[in-house]
């Protein structure tokens, strides 16, 4: 193995845990063995530890110095519901769980930084560094907010990065303004009368009623929305009668969906156009409707004076030209929750070319470990510029 001066920030170590954890991955508020570890190598290198916010989340505090400013650090530690196709030495060894997001990458590069801080001593201030369970549509983030987390660890700033693939392992984007958008959930459900699928004119045709509502909410972010303001409204479930009763048309059609935006006032749009067409499809045709419009993370939207603070950390670490036009994704991360109460920024870090086209998600995705150089060398340059010594 390297000696530290050549390897700061312990690439062999850090790489073989990355490894680690993704064969073992764990989803949302059950990351227990994930986050035991993380705590041990804080802890190791002598970094303070609270345990057990949001559950399965872990919290490094670091003060070194007379310095007054105080940041945060975030890395998200969950994995994805869904089985590893792919045959690597590290497959993940949990049925149907997987890292398909590349939070074991996320949780190596902070863990790498800290330790690396914790050696180096090179800041005057506070940094504390977030491991943060159940990103993955669980309400990680919200829950250590709501239990008191800007309480217990006042800052000044919060910071995150997210892996991306399409980008080199040592390039970074960075932009101010609109990162995320909201991810919000509705459900649709129509009640009609159900009838014999031979005498339609004797009850109230609830699956008719659906065919109408799903071609007609396509209109909302065609006809009702700016178009100069993203959206997406997507109907993702649907859950009407039985194949083995292909004669029966039933009483009850259930859709349900995600709806996307930028801004707040967009979000309210969609809200009430879902609602709208649902409600005036059931009166067209005599039928009951139920609409529940759940909102789950707010949009990502990043600060300008923070955006410019991590843009400068950008540059220093991968010394090249950082992307400052990267186009803002519909994809949601309750980062957001974060970064709604102050200022935040959410970064993106390269992970390299999609092989055989694996994006996030994906069955057969995997993090890059060339890229856990650069990121740890962004969350240190970030510390030391945000917090001088």
């Amino acid at each position: 193995m390297q000696s530290r001066s050549n390897d700061p920030f312990e690439l062999e170590a850090m790489t073989a845990l990355r490894r680690d954890f993704h064969a073992h991955p764990e989803l949302g508020f059950e990351e227990v063995r994930t986050s035991a570890i993380v705590a041990e190598k804080l802890e190791e290198a002598g970094i303070e530890v609270h345990r057990g916010l949001g559950k399965t989340g872990v919290v490094g505090t670091l003060k070194i110095g007379t310095g007054t400013r105080r940041i945060a650090l975030r890395a998200d530690m969950d994995a994805l519901a869904m089985p590893e196709l792919a045959d690597r030495p590290y497959k993940s060894e949990t049925p149907n769980t997987m890292h398909a997001c590349g939070h074991d990458g996320h949780t190596v590069m902070l863990l790498a930084a800290a330790r690396h801080l914790a050696r180096t001593k090179n800041f005057s201030g506070t940094v504390h560094f977030v491991f943060q369970p159940a990103e993955e549509g669980r309400g990680g983030a919200k829950a250590m907010v709501d239990e008191g987390f800007f309480k217990q660890f006042p800052v000044d700033a919060v910071y995150g990065l997210h892996n991306m693939p399409g980008l080199a392992t040592d390039e970074m984007a960075v932009v101010a303004g609109p990162q995320l958008a909201s991810s919000d959930s509705w459900t649709v459900t129509f009640r009609g009368v159900g009838t014999h699928g031979a005498k339609p004119h004797l009850g109230r045709d609830a699956v008719t009623a659906a065919g109408h509502f799903l071609a007609a909410i396509h209109t909302i972010v065609a006809r009702a929305v700016d178009p100069l303001q993203p959206a997406v409204v997507s109907a993702c479930a649907l859950e009407a009668g039985d194949f083995k009763a292909l004669n029966v048309i039933p009483d009850v059609v259930r859709i349900g969906g995600t709806a996307r935006a930028y801004r707040a006032d967009v979000r309210d749009q969609l809200e009430l156009e879902i609602g709208n067409i649902a409600s005036g499809v059931a009166a067209t045709f005599g039928i009951e409707v139920d609409y529940e419009f759940l909102r789950r993370i707010p949009p990502v939207v990043n600060d300008g004076d923070a955006t410019a603070r991590a843009l400068k950390a950008a540059q220093v670490a991968t010394g090249r030209p950082v992307v400052t036009d990267f186009p803002p994704s519909t994809a949601g991360d309750d980062f957001a929750y974060f970064g709604a109460e102050v200022p935040g920024a959410y970064v993106w870090l390269g992970n390299g070319p999609a092989v055989d086209g694996a994006l996030h998600h994906n069955s057969r995705y995997d993090f890059n470990d060339d890229a856990i150089l650069t990121g740890a060398r962004f969350w240190a340059t970030l510390v030391e510029q945000e917090l001088p010594a």
